[in-house]
């Protein structure tokens, strides 16, 4: 069966590229209103993509804002188990549209990359899905499994609608275990698992002080600097070693084992400093910078203003001052809680003189992790070992996908995250691109993977 699938994907590799193309070509921004229609072309690309595929109840199930592709096949063996494939068509907006050396929604063909907004994140990864379910369907006439397809349009907008379909169509989506292609590999033509994710919530703090901007003359020294009390929060809540001092952060946190430390070492370190122009790393007293970015939980403070921000001096106190607050979490720790805490400490070390206000962050998630000896990962990573000839790596991620946890909460089914991305691929930035290697040893992959799992 994967010979005369990959025999398929080989002969027909430039009309698969064709198609593919014309569905880059689909400016999918599911940001902006302008594009609400082309949302709704992509949509629908894929609706009769999977219906000359063979896949039956193609339908778009609407939201309230862009429709989610719905699609199965469940026609295999009666033992065969079920797959919930996941993926987004929608895109990210190509801004500054002048930094493109082509056309972002022109696919372009360039030292062995396919340029376009799209051809990694999501819509090449899943069209390679499709394009192999359809080698499949024309060389055996079948799928080595069940599949139900869920495709959104609204991912790059925090899946606004997902959460309330995936409850309320629950019988729909059900499935034995899911995969996911939104993710990718720790470098170029590297087989990389995925086993983990880290969980996101965040804050924002407002310490405001007199109802209007204050001559310092007049007024300091009698009068709290609201930017003043924002730094000594913050400075409060993160020591010089990097570990996090609000009470409760860590709580419910695993340490590390050795055999997780193990498998971090044996990643392909990326250079921070030759990367980032920083003079040197910094991480977690205890932990490799590998392990913190990867394993451990994080706090970041990313903005800040407050007072004058123009050229030259204006002596004043200003009125107010705003930081705003994200963590990346681990397993064990709960979104909720952690804000709470958080803004605990905030009240609590908060200085006189001042009001201060704790905005929470609606959008969170909790981390995931799967073991990395689970059956599902194991075919998977000797699938990939196949198809790239290398060994395939174990990570976890410092980065979050929401609907990860959503399928998880809502369905308790594993997960797997099958990404062929690379670090070069300029996700969400000008001149986003895919390898060819990518698209050709992914396929061959999933080619493997589909009649391995049916082994299972």
């Amino acid at each position: 069966m994967s010979e005369k699938a990959l025999q398929y994907l080989t002969d027909n590799r430039n009309q698969l590229l064709t198609k593919l193309n014309e569905f880059l070509s689909i400016p999918s921004v599911s940001t902006d209103s302008v594009h609400k229609e082309d949302v709704r072309k992509a949509a629908s690309f894929l609706e009769e993509y999977l219906t000359e595929i063979g896949f039956k109840n193609t339908q778009q199930i609407e939201t309230q804002k862009h429709p989610i592709v719905y699609a199965e096949y469940m026609e295999a063996e009666p033992e065969a188990p079920t797959v919930l494939l996941y993926g987004h068509y929608d895109v990210q907006p190509v801004d500054p549209i002048e930094l493109w050396e082509s056309d972002p929604f022109k696919p372009e063909i360039r030292d062995g990359r396919l340029y376009a907004r799209g051809s990694s994140d999501d819509k090449g990864q899943v069209f390679m899905h499709l394009a192999v379910f359809e080698a499949l369907m024309k060389t055996t006439g079948k799928l080595p499994l069940n599949v139900k397809v869920c495709l959104e349009g609204e991912e790059e907008i925090g899946s606004e609608n997902l959460y309330s379909m995936l409850q309320e169509k629950k019988e729909l989506f059900e499935a034995d275990f899911a995969v996911i292609s939104d993710s990718g590999m720790v470098a170029k033509n590297q087989p990389t698992i995925l086993y983990g994710l880290k969980g996101f919530t965040g804050i924002e703090i407002t310490v405001t002080g007199p109802d209007h901007d204050l001559h310092s003359g007049m007024y300091g020294g009698a009068v709290r600097n609201p930017i003043m009390a924002l730094s000594h929060i913050l400075s409060s809540m993160k020591n010089k070693e990097e570990v996090v001092t609000v009470e409760g952060f860590y709580d419910g946190v695993e340490d590390l084992t050795e055999e997780e430390r193990e498998l971090i070492e044996q990643v392909p370190g990326e250079d921070f400093v030759k990367a980032t122009g920083i003079p040197e790393t910094v991480s977690e007293k205890g932990y490799s910078p590998k392990e913190h970015t990867m394993a451990r939980p994080t706090f970041e403070v990313n903005g800040i203003y407050g007072g004058y921000q123009g050229e030259g001096t204006k002596t004043i106190i200003p009125t107010s001052a705003t930081a705003k607050i994200t963590c990346r979490l681990v397993p064990g720790q709960d979104p909720v809680d952690i804000q709470q805490a958080l803004e605990a400490h905030v009240k609590k070390v908060a200085p006189k003189g001042v009001t201060v206000e704790v905005k929470k962050e609606k959008l969170s998630a909790k981390a995931y992790k799967v073991e990395p000896n689970h059956p599902l990962i194991e075919k998977a990573a000797k699938s990939y070992t196949k198809a790239f000839g290398k060994e395939t790596v174990y990570v976890r991620m410092g980065g979050s996908i929401p609907v990860v946890e959503w399928i998880e909460d809502i369905y308790q089914m594993p997960i797997v995250l099958l990404g062929f991305g690379t670090p070069d691929d300029r996700l969400h930035s000008p001149n986003e691109s895919f390898p060819l290697d990518s698209f050709d040893k992914g396929m061959e992959t999933l080619v493997y993977y589909w009649n391995e799992v049916n082994k299972l």
